[in-house]
């Protein structure tokens, strides 16, 4: 499998869960140690080769991700003028190699994790593979392989896809399903069980997309109409079609600790984790 540059990484939503501080912090910018829960994603994606990320974010302005990822000229000019060259690199966010590109979506509009990934996928005409990660969650493993590599080392091809597995903390099936594996291979997810009654692995929204299961998931938005209160695009969907029409979908396996920013608890949890580390 040759090295994938293009992620695709959602971050629109309103986090209403984590109402009322997201009314003035996008629920991805939250900080967890001394970075924002969306940019452990987003360096992790840049180790494993990404150079070209793209991410879908809300129509509210100022948009505070896009604020993050520029460079900050009047407080570049300020640390230099004060003898303080040292803290540049911590202000940089960036690589000069790596580009994010935006894609605004409307909250009134359809919603769930397929929706973005639709999106991109049609406005840049993507027709190779891609990872795609969940900004506002992430899998903590300093001592050892990151989930981007993990899900790199699983595939044998541009025509599979993977999916990330994690022995099923209770966040995670919440968030992501129990996987059904057969061979190393996707059979199923079963969305939201009860924990007593898995065994196995839970998903935890790290992916990679093949060109074939982004048709699929591009078609799955465009035939269905669900209406604006009934149900969610839910990315799982179109994964169920694909295996079920024969593509290949690997698990690939971490033992790295997940990480949400979605609750207080989970938030709480994920900072005491990673400043434990330090």
């Amino acid at each position: 499998m040759k090295k994938i540059t293009k992620a695709i990484i959602p971050v629109a939503g309103w986090g209403t869960r984590r109402l009322p501080i997201t009314k003035i912090i996008e629920k991805s910018m939250l900080p967890v140690g001394n970075r924002p829960l969306v940019d452990y994603s987003v360096q992790e994606l840049i180790d494993a080769g990404v150079t070209d990320i793209y991410m879908v974010i809300s129509n509210v302005e100022p948009c505070q991700v896009q604020e993050f990822y520029k460079d900050n000229i009047a407080l570049n000019k300020y640390l230099i003028e004060r003898g303080k060259e040292d803290r540049l690199k911590l202000a940089k966010t960036l690589p000069n190699n790596v580009k994010i590109h935006y894609t605004v979506q409307d909250p009134s509009g359809k919603y769930g994790t397929a929706v973005p990934v639709a999106m991109v996928v049609e406005e840049y005409n993507i027709n190779e593979p891609v990872f795609c990660f969940m900004g506002d969650d992430f899998v903590w493993n300093p001592e050892g392989e990151s989930s981007a590599k993990s899900l790199l080392n699983s595939v044998r091809g541009e025509s599979e896809s993977a999916i990330l597995g994690i022995d099923h903390p209770y966040e995670a099936l919440l968030n992501g399903g129990a996987l059904t594996i057969e061979d190393e291979k996707l059979i199923k997810i079963t969305e939201k069980p009860a924990p007593e009654q898995v065994t196995g692995l839970a998903s935890v929204s790290k992916y990679i997309l093949s060109p074939e299961l982004l048709k699929e998931i591009v078609e799955y938005v465009h035939n269905n109409d669900f209406g604006p209160n009934d149900q969610e695009y839910m990315i799982t969907d179109p994964f169920a079609s694909f295996v079920n029409k024969g593509g290949c979908i690997r698990v690939a396996r971490t033992d790295g600790e997940y990480l949400d920013g979605g609750t207080v608890e989970g938030w709480l949890h994920a900072n005491n984790v990673v400043l434990g580390d330090k």
